[in-house]
C-alpha cells in the first residue's frame, strides 16, 4: 500500500470513527422518564422537559421556548415551597434541538391584577391560584403572550394580553382579551391565534370544556378584539357537555395544501386525552373533519392523531394532549404533555415529528423526537416484527366529573392502547394474515387487503426507541376507520 493510499484510508477510517461517534452522542438523548426525585421546587433549575403541562412553542432565532400552565408534579415529601419562586405563573424553558431542555423561569410576577379582579367580581370573591395555557406569537418587533386565569370546573374564566421586546419578557400587561362568567355559554381559556394569509385578518380560537370552542376576530395592531366585548363564534362542540371535553384548540395554515388545521384535545386529563384535527379553507371556520363533518356538529370527529398508548417494557403514557404545533421551515412538530404511568401524574414534554398523507392530513410519531439522523430506508430493514398500536377509543371504567376521574387514577393496562406483534415477510406477505401485503413505496410501507382492496399509506423514517433506548424505524398512518395507526420496528 502506497504513502499516499495509507493516508487516504487513515482520513476515512478517522472519519468513519467520528461519524460515528458523533451520531452515537446524538442517538442516546440521556433522559430518564421518571423524574420524581427532582419534582419539588427545590429543585426547578433542573427540570428541563419535565412538569410540562399545555405548552405552547414559539420559535425565535436558534432557540425554542415553550410556554406552558405553571402546573407541577408534587410526589409524596417532595419539597412545595421556595423563597426564590413565586409559585402559579407561567413556566419558561428554551431549547436548541427540541429534545435538550434549559428551564428558565417563569414568565409573570404574579397573576395580573385585571384577572384577578375579574375573577373575584363574578366568582362572589374567591381568588384564583395559576395562570394557565398561554399562546405566545411576535407580532411585528413585539411578542405578545396571551394567558388564561380561571377558577376550577367554573366558567368565572379570563383571557389575558401581556406583551414584551424578548421572549423571556419581562411582559405588561396589555388588555383584557375575552371574559366570562357563570352565564356564559363558553369558558374563557385555551387561547390560540392565527392569521388569514389572504387577507391579514387576525382570530383568537379558544374555549374548554364549558359550550365548546369558540373564534373571535381580533385587531392585528391591538392584538384585542375587533369588537369590545365580542366573545365569537361557535367551531367546535361535543353531544356530552357534562363529562365529555373538548378542549385546547391550536391552529396552524399549511401552504401545500392551503389550509388551516385545528387540533382539539378530547376526554380526560389523566388518562385518555387525545388530539384529533379538522381542516378549513379560512382560520374562523367551518372546519370539517376526515369524514367531512362539521366540527360544530356534536358527533365525534377523526381523526384520532394521539391516544393513551402502551409500549412493550414500558408502563405506557397517558394524557397526551393540549398540542402545540409549530412549522419550522416546513418541518412540522407536535409538542404536547404526556403523564407517565403507572400513576398517571408525572408531566412530560413531549415533541413528535409530523408529516403529511397525500391527501393532507398530518401523522405525528409514535415515538418522541430525538435528532435522528435521517437517511434512505431500504426494503430490506422493513422485514421482521414490529410493534403496532391502533389508536382506538376506550370506554371509561368510571363515571367522570369536570372531565376527570372521580376517586382518582387506577393502574389498569386495558386503559391504554397496547401494542400488538406484526411481522411483515421477505416474500411481501403479513404473517398470520390472510390476503394482507406490504410494499415499499418511496419512504412509506404501502399495505394493501387484496379482498376488499383498501390502501392503508403508513409514513416511515428513523427515530429513536425510547422504551429500549436505541435506534429504530417507526411508521404512522391513519386507516379507513380515521384511527391512528403507529408502529415501531423491534430490531435493526
Amino acid at each position: 500500500m502506497t504513502l499516499k493510499i495509507r493516508i487516504i484510508f487513515l482520513f476515512w477510517l478517522v472519519g468513519s470513527f467520528m461519524r460515528g461517534f458523533a451520531q452515537t452522542q446524538t442517538l442516546d438523548p440521556q433522559i430518564k422518564d421518571d423524574y420524581t426525585d427532582i419534582a419539588g421546587l427545590d429543585h426547578y433549575k433542573e427540570w428541563a422537559g419535565y412538569n410540562v403541562h399545555d405548552p405552547s412553542c414559539i420559535k425565535v432565532g436558534e432557540y425554542y421556548y415553550v410556554y406552558s400552565t405553571d402546573a407541577i408534579y408534587f410526589p409524596r415529601n417532595a419539597e412545595r415551597k421556595n423563597p426564590e419562586v413565586k409559585q402559579g405563573n407561567i413556566q419558561v424553558r428554551r431549547s436548541k434541538d427540541l429534545v435538550h431542555w434549559e428551564f428558565l423561569g417563569w414568565a409573570l410576577d404574579k397573576i395580573p391584577d385585571e384577572a384577578i379582579q375579574h375573577i373575584r367580581s363574578v366568582s362572589g370573591g374567591k381568588e384564583p391560584q395559576n395562570v394557565w395555557a398561554p399562546y405566545v406569537l411576535k407580532q411585528g418587533n413585539i411578542f405578545r403572550m396571551y394567558y388564561a386565569v380561571s377558577l376550577f370546573g367554573k366558567k368565572t374564566s379570563y383571557i389575558g394580553l401581556a406583551t414584551s421586546t424578548s421572549p423571556t419578557g419581562p411582559w405588561t400587561q396589555a388588555g383584557d382579551v375575552v371574559k366570562t362568567d357563570s352565564t356564559s355559554l363558553m369558558n374563557a381559556i385555551d387561547p390560540t391565534i392565527v392569521d388569514d394569509v389572504a387577507n391579514k385578518k387576525q382570530w383568537m380560537l379558544y374555549g374548554s370544556y364549558f359550550g365548546g370552542l369558540y373564534c373571535v376576530e381580533l385587531n392585528p395592531v391591538t392584538g384585542l378584539p375587533v369588537k369590545e366585548g365580542d366573545l365569537g363564534h361557535l367551531v367546535v362542540n361535543r353531544a356530552d357537555t357534562k363529562s365529555r371535553v373538548v378542549e385546547a384548540p391550536e391552529v396552524i395554515y399549511n401552504p401545500q395544501f392551503k389550509k388551516y388545521y385545528l387540533f382539539v384535545s378530547y376526554d380526560a386529563l389523566f388518562t385518555h386525552y387525545n388530539v384529533r384535527v379538522g381542516r378549513a379553507d379560512k382560520p374562523e371556520g367551518p372546519y370539517c373533519d376526515r369524514n367531512g363533518r362539521n366540527m360544530a356538529d356534536t358527533t365525534n370527529n377523526y381523526p384520532i392523531l394521539t391516544y393513551a398508548y402502551r409500549f412493550q417494557n414500558h408502563a405506557g403514557w397517558a394524557g397526551v394532549g393540549h398540542c402545540s404545533v409549530i412549522n419550522d421551515n416546513g418541518a412540522y412538530y407536535m409538542l404536547h404533555q404526556g403523564r407517565l404511568a403507572p400513576t398517571n401524574q408525572p408531566m412530560v414534554l413531549h415533541v413528535r415529528k409530523m408529516f403529511w398523507t397525500k391527501d393532507g392530513w398530518p401523522v405525528v410519531s409514535p415515538e418522541r423526537y430525538a435528532n435522528v439522523p435521517q437517511r434512505k430506508i431500504e426494503k430490506k430493514e422493513l422485514i421482521g416484527e414490529w410493534e403496532q398500536i391502533e389508536l382506538t377509543e376506550i370506554a371509561d371504567k368510571t363515571q367522570l366529573w369536570q372531565g376527570q376521574i372521580r376517586g382518582g387514577w387506577k393502574y389498569d393496562t386495558t386503559l391504554f392502547n397496547n401494542s400488538k406483534l406484526v411481522e411483515l415477510l421477505v416474500n411481501g406477505n403479513v404473517k398470520n394474515q390472510k390476503d394482507m401485503y406490504w410494499k415499499l413505496s418511496g419512504q412509506s410501507l404501502e399495505v394493501v387487503n387484496s379482498a376488499t382492496k383498501e390502501k392503508l399509506e403508513l409514513l416511515i423514517w428513523r427515530e429513536w426507541d425510547w422504551e429500549n433506548k436505541r435506534p429504530t424505524i417507526v411508521f404512522s398512518g391513519i386507516n379507513k376507520q380515521g384511527l391512528g395507526i403507529w408502529g415501531k420496528k423491534k430490531t435493526l
